[in-house]
């Protein structure tokens, strides 16, 4: 087994459909990949797979490893591109060394870990007997883990292979929570005489709403509230606003239609705060764009009452960090994420935020102070059911053999962390108990945001450290 084996693996599924919410195609190919091996499969009402091997001759004694990964990706694309995510395969290039999909997501996370896991199934190697869990949904809430039930794997060592930082392991993990806000609107009739202008903010990097949290990115959809609040006081009406998607994701697009009395004002006003805030973003958003235009709209605008409420709301809440760690230097403890603003449905405003933290109650707190926001500007707020966190183990049996596995190998040191991100290991060790688990992975920037990209020299050396800790294993 070698990288190459991942790799081609790895193409192949990025030929797959697998949205969260929608591994279904996914699903089927992996249950095919081990009926074609002889392996012993089974799936759960959730959808999460297990695929086993059995212990090679004179393994029989070493304990069960299990290897982890998720079967979805985020599907992200930029403004403007053709791609049907239910359908299309995933355009991906070979660039200085990078495997990069230059106008969507490429579903590395966690497409490289599923691909990792299936090689060594598919291997000639030697090893104990092996659990390859593959679940679902772990990019909108961490379905999948949340719906198995206990049992559904046996080993008590566990490798989760969805970290995005080569040369680091993972130990612990925030927890996290969704708070929902909705408005109802009454539709009303565009002013008499006054026209329509379209506003977009464009280019904007976004990331993950973990990793890329502290990294200092515009917000697109607080902009865009931003530049409404001021613009209200010229009596302009608020027909259209959308802006970012996923919940972990941080808002890279957003859009406005307003009804102003002169377009032409309203244009070069909005011009103007494209540069301000470009200067303000100079470093971190080289790319963005601020755009705005005539447009032609014959349909309803939002009342004035419903809002102002709403673009106060939107502009006061908490976005980014809101607290670093007391314990590790450098490490964001708590943040919230304000995701997206949808109006799919006449008469309602639906807003996603996402809260994140190591500290349970801190992430409480966070949720709390966003609904606080929202209740104040009468929406009906909601939350989803919290994930919890992963605490740290330094003595952990797996993270030495691992640690000692990276230094032969690379002649160094490896990197031992938590993260501000979520991982299902959480879940697990909440869930079954007596688990020992680390996580690594090959180096991934930009995951769920359109131009992800791998390092494939760092995907040999992810490879080769996985094998020999699967495989001297004891």
């Amino acid at each position: 087994m070698n990288s190459q084996k991942v790799l081609d693996i790895f193409k192949e599924i990025t030929t797959i459909p697998r949205e969260s919410g929608h591994e279904e195609k996914i699903g089927a190919w992996l249950k095919a990949f081990a009926a074609e091996r002889g392996l012993a499969v089974k799936s759960d009402s959730f959808g999460n797979i297990v695929i086993t091997k059995e212990a090679a001759p004179g393994k029989e004694n070493v304990p069960t490893l299990v290897l982890q990964a998720h079967q979805d990706m985020v599907c992200e694309k930029n403004a403007g591109v053709q791609h049907d995510f239910t359908k299309d395969p995933i355009k991906f290039i070979i660039k200085d060394g990078w495997m990069i999909a230059p106008d969507t997501t490429l579903g590395a996370d966690d497409g490289i870990g599923v691909a990792a896991a299936l090689a060594l199934l598919d291997s000639d190697l030697k090893f104990g007997k092996l659990e390859c869990v593959f679940t679902t949904s772990e990019e909108t809430g961490l379905d999948g883990a949340f719906g198995m039930e206990k049992g559904f794997f046996t080993g008590k060592t566990l490798i989760n292979l969805d970290s995005e930082e080569e040369g680091e392991f993972c130990i612990g993990c925030a927890g996290g929570v969704n708070t929902t806000a909705v408005f109802d609107y009454t539709p009303v009739s565009l002013r008499g005489g006054w026209k329509t202008v379209k506003l977009s903010i464009t280019g904007a990097q976004g990331g993950h709403s973990g990793e890329d949290i502290n990294k200092g990115r515009m917000n697109t959809i607080q902009q865009m509230a931003r530049f409404i609040y001021n613009e209200f006081q010229y009596g302009a009406q608020l027909s259209i606003f959308k802006g970012g998607n996923k919940h972990n994701a941080i808002s890279r697009e957003t859009e406005a239609v307003l009804v102003v009395p002169n377009p032409v004002n309203t244009i070069t006003r909005f011009n103007d705060f494209g540069k301000e805030v470009k200067a303000e973003f100079s470093v971190t958003e080289p790319d963005v764009k601020f755009e705005a235009e005539a447009y032609r709209y014959n349909e309803k605008a939002i009342d004035q009452k419903t809002a102002d409420a709403f673009i106060k709301a939107i502009y006061a809440c908490p976005h980014g960090v809101l607290a670093m760690s007391q314990d590790i230097k450098g490490l964001v403890e708590t943040s919230t994420n304000l995701a997206s603003v949808r109006m799919h449905e006449e008469g309602k405003i639906v807003i996603v935020t996402s809260q994140r933290s190591s500290i349970g109650s801190a992430c409480k707190n966070a949720s709390d102070k966003v609904a606080a926001v929202f209740k104040l500007a009468g929406a009906e707020v909601s939350t989803g059911a919290a994930y919890p966190g992963w605490k740290p183990d330094v003595k952990s049996k797996i993270l030495k053999d691992s640690i000692e596995s990276y230094k032969k190998l690379f002649n160094k040191e490896p990197i031992v962390k938590a993260i501000h991100a979520g991982l299902e290991c959480g879940l697990f060790g909440e869930k079954f108990g007596g688990m020992d688990m680390i996580s690594f992975g090959p180096t991934l920037i930009g995951v769920h945001a359109p131009g992800e990209k791998m390092d494939l020299e760092t995907v040999d050396k992810f490879v080769a450290l996985l094998v020999d800790i699967v495989v001297n294993f004891k």
